[in-house]
């Protein structure tokens, strides 16, 4: 059984514990004062009066609680609330009196109204205090849980901004990868009719495994790889023979948690910046590794170059928004960086901490 005091609850045995030792203190000073008077009474004596007023504050301190709560004291504190809670110290230390005394009528010589006013005359000053008491522990409670709500509150709302931004920055990347696609396909209608539909298969299934693939922000290396690899068959089909590809994966990493679409903005940069701009052949290559904590993901191709300011010819929304994503994800646990390759080339280097995704956070139905 428990007592509830206000949002609190406590066993029934640990409050009347506590309650017990206030007895129990309260008997003792009032033995050791009439022992300094030289007017001693039985040790159960004490004990009986000292029950008789403290466990009725015992039964009264739910109460206490219960107008606390409803009736908070702001902070500056205002004279109106101030004022109820001296009008309900004076109405419930006055229950305590009415209480004790016709408790203590029971046992002690004398009738109702003498227990009364010897319980004012004595206790009431007392009373008022453990009113006071007993609403500043009740105050101290509230306001501790009002702090953790309020903290509660504000973590969650930056919880979900970080995830209204990092779903605007995911959406930005599918129409981005979208129109460059059915432009390729819109230059080969009159040069290659068949390739033209083989793409437009290719980029229906991309866009199917886009719609039914788990809307989370972070998937399965495996998975990924799954839908560059759509991706790197449109690509193949538009420039042919001169574009090579080649990915290797370590298999200790392809259950690692990575930003959903996360290589696809890289590798339409590297194919956009190097053979989509540049004569000649190109290859783009994909390593996925881990290091110690770290996934280590490099995306190469080997016919482009840097400008002045470090960027593979102006990198554009696909990499400025893989590097929000992955603040808003990694804080600085994650990098993105562009390397030269020398004598020619453009190197992706992206560093993830590696944690492997839980499979019970995935869908059942995995797109082919």
């Amino acid at each position: 059984m428990k007592v509830r005091l206000g949002s609190l609850e406590v066993r029934l045995s640990r409050y009347l514990a506590l309650w017990s030792l206030v007895v129990l203190v309260f008997a003792m000073q009032g033995c050791v004062n009439d022992a300094v008077n030289a007017h001693l009474w039985s040790p159960d004596t004490y004990l009986r009066w000292s029950a008789v007023q403290w466990l009725t504050w015992a039964a009264l301190a739910p109460w206490v609680f219960r107008l606390g709560e409803r009736h908070p004291i702001p902070f500056p504190p205002r004279l109106r609330a101030l004022l109820r809670h001296v009008g309900y110290s004076l109405g419930v230390t006055l229950a305590a009196m009415v209480i004790g005394a016709m408790v203590s009528a029971l046992f002690e010589p004398g009738g109702f109204g003498d227990q009364l006013g010897q319980f004012i005359s004595k206790h009431f000053a007392t009373g008022l205090l453990a009113y006071w008491a007993l609403l500043a522990v009740q105050q101290l409670l509230y306001f501790q849980a009002e702090k953790a709500r309020r903290e509660l509150e504000a973590s969650q709302l930056a919880t979900e901004l970080a995830q209204s931004r990092l779903q605007v920055l995911k959406t930005q990347l599918q129409p981005h990868f979208l129109f460059n696609t059915l432009h390729a396909i819109v230059t080969l209608l009159d040069e290659d009719k068949v390739s033209a539909e083989d793409m437009l298969l290719r980029l229906s299934e991309l866009l199917r495994a886009f719609l039914e693939d788990y809307d989370g922000q972070e998937i399965p290396l495996r998975r990924e790889l799954e839908l560059l690899e759509l991706y790197l068959g449109i690509q193949r089909h538009r420039f042919k023979d001169r574009l090579t590809t080649r990915i290797h994966v370590a298999p200790d990493v392809l259950e690692a948690a990575v930003p959903s679409l996360v290589l696809q903005p890289i590798v339409e940069n590297a194919i956009r910046y190097g053979i989509g701009q540049h004569v000649g052949d190109d290859r783009v290559e994909i390593d996925c590794r881990r290091e110690g904590g770290v996934l280590c993901i490099d995306v190469r191709n080997f016919n482009s170059t840097l400008d002045e300011g470090g960027h593979a010819g102006g990198h554009g929304i696909g990499l400025s928004n893989t590097r929000m994503r992955m603040r808003e994800l990694y804080g600085d646990a994650a990098s993105l960086r562009l390397d030269l390759i020398v004598p020619r080339g453009v190197a992706c280097r992206l560093r993830l901490p590696f944690r492997e995704l839980d499979d019970d956070a995935l869908p059942e139905h995995v797109p082919a």
